[in-house]
């Protein structure tokens, strides 16, 4: 090749390389990059990501969890590919990290950090902190301290795993942060615009800041027969101090505050709950719960003394009251019927729940109004039984049981009336008939009736009261049941359970670590996982 030739060959390339970026350099941007996402625009993403997701649903909660709780029962084991609902989940947490840790380095980077970059930077610690604590509660020790992390760092692609001890640690103390640095009285940019994207609490600081505390209690609740000393001193700091929390009633009656994600103040509507039951089909009220909710066993309802029975489920085909046995025998009938199916969104069609629905199904109106039922963080109410207990049990302050007994009966009034709320808002998706009208609950299922039923006054021995508080708080978790999970792993023997022989036993501890990350990153896997095993036996950090 002679030199004139060379050097022609290098203007062309020159000349091509200038025409390929220019007035391109917006699309030669890496999409995969934070150059044009707004603060409050990666906000959005990340309580949108608080949504159930359908594989969740189906796979997890209606196949696994309920069962596992016995908040219901379930007559036929027939999709036992959990990993679709795991790594829905596991997809869920991880592609949304970078987003909140992007979120994090702009507010440490920022030329003039104020009080009101304080109060961004707390509402996205308050959402990691909850979005973490489910997921390590779900799966035990999990990639979190370097996780995220890989768009600023490489090295952090495949992020260690960390103990379930050690991020509850850190994430406490995150959480301890957040309350100490939301400042109500800093609502000036960048904060008024940034809280425009707040779709869980739309801006209301005072509520950011309960939240907080409420997920401190909850937390160090649950590690307390394992940190008994740390999660002591973070109870006494909530309850002997006053510190703001959720409320769910107060001396003037029920307040109902509560962290959710409701889909008609979001723009969206929940449509894979409505399909995770139509498709799932095999959940029924099991005998267990029944036991909560009535006195007998009467099909005609006679028995039932708490109003959430007609909330949460429903009569079979001929109108009775028929709880399906937790652990069913060969002598239990064979259950089908379509109690699901789309055939009930009017009123005309409701009754139409298949000849061969012989026990009672989960409520119509609950498993398919799209709009006005939340998938819910945290209420007022679970609140008053984290505080029950700890007065019952002496975590943290000096033990009372009034005190326990005045939380308790709070929080059976908090759930009722959150419940009864929430019900009443719902209707059918076809003609707009309203649960109040198509399931009139009798006029005697009043709160003080409940009250009653289950009132401390009824019991002796503070064994006898506490595993009431737990009774309560599963009943209350019914549309929470990774919650509801996690209690009955923490208290289990003290929360009433239908066991005989093998059968009926908690079979779950955890889930496994969803086959994608173990392929991606085995070393780190097999460094947290070797000595302990990766089994759905293997116990969490802070189950005894």
């Amino acid at each position: 090749m002679n030199t004139k030739t060379f050097f022609i060959l290098i203007l062309i390339s020159v000349l091509f390389t200038v025409s390929c970026t220019k007035d391109f350099e917006e699309i030669n941007n890496n999409p995969a990059t934070f150059t044009t996402a707004s603060d409050g625009s990666l906000l959005n993403d990340a309580i949108n990501s608080l949504q159930m997701g359908w594989n969740e649903q189906f796979y997890i909660n209606n196949e696994i969890l309920y069962k596992q709780t016995q908040m219901a029962a379930l007559f036929k084991e027939a999709w036992s590919n959990s990993t679709i609902g795991t790594e829905e989940i596991w997809a869920n947490y991880y592609s949304n990290l970078p987003n909140i840790r992007e979120l994090q380095r702009r507010f440490s980077a920022s030329t003039s950090p104020s009080p009101a970059i304080d109060n961004m930077n707390a509402m996205v610690k308050i959402l990691l902190a909850y979005k973490t604590f489910k997921l390590t509660d779900l799966f035990g020790d999990v990639p979190y301290s370097e996780a995220g992390y890989g768009f600023q760092d490489v090295t952090k692609l495949r992020p260690k795993f960390d103990t379930q001890r050690s991020i509850y640690i850190s994430l406490l103390n995150e959480l301890k942060w957040a309350d100490e640095h939301i400042n109500l009285t800093e609502t000036g940019e960048p904060y008024a615009s940034f809280k425009t994207f707040d779709k869980l609490f739309f801006g209301n600081l005072t509520l950011w800041r309960k939240f907080a505390n409420s997920l401190r209690l909850r937390y160090a609740v649950r590690m307390y027969d394992k940190e008994p000393a740390i999660a002591g001193q973070i109870v006494a700091d909530i309850i002997n101090n006053d510190k703001p929390v959720l409320i769910g009633c107060n001396f003037s009656g029920s307040i109902l505050e509560k962290a959710a994600i409701y889909p008609s103040l979001c723009g969206f509507r929940n449509e894979g709950k409505v399909w995770s039951f139509r498709e799932h089909k095999n959940l029924r009220m099991g005998s267990n719960m029944w036991k909560l909710l009535s006195s007998n066993d009467s099909t005609s309802g006679s028995g039932i003394f708490d109003a959430r029975a007609y909330m949460f489920f429903d009569t079979n085909n001929e109108s009775k009251w028929v709880p399906y046995p937790q652990i069913p025998t060969a002598a239990t009938p064979a259950e089908s019927g379509v109690p699901y199916m789309e055939q009930r969104n009017s009123a005309g069609g409701y009754s139409v729940k298949g000849a061969d629905c012989l026990f009672s199904p989960f409520n119509y109106f609950l498993i398919s109004d799209e709009v006005n039922v939340p998938d819910i963080l945290m209420t007022g109410a679970e609140v008053h039984f984290l505080k029950a207990e700890a007065y019952m049990r002496g975590i943290g302050v000096t033990q009372s049981v009034s005190n326990a007994d005045n939380e308790y009966l709070s929080g059976i009034q908090a759930s009722l009336s959150f419940w009864k709320n929430t019900m009443s808002a719902t209707t059918l998706k076809t003609d707009g008939a309203k649960f109040d009208v198509m399931i009139p609950i009798p006029a005697f299922l009043t709160l003080t009736y409940l009250q009653n039923k289950v009132g401390f006054w009824n019991f002796t021995t503070d064994d006898e009261k506490l595993s009431h508080i737990y009774s309560q708080q599963l009943i209350d978790f019914f549309k929470q049941p990774s919650e509801a999970f996690a209690l009955v792993r923490r208290v289990y023997g003290k929360i009433p359970r239908e066991i005989s022989g093998n059968q009926g036993l908690l079979t779950y501890h955890r889930f496994v670590i969803p086959p994608s990350e173990v392929a991606y990153n085995q070393t780190n896997w097999v460094n947290s996982y070797s000595s302990q095993g990766d089994y759905k036996e293997t116990k969490v950090w802070w189950m005894k």
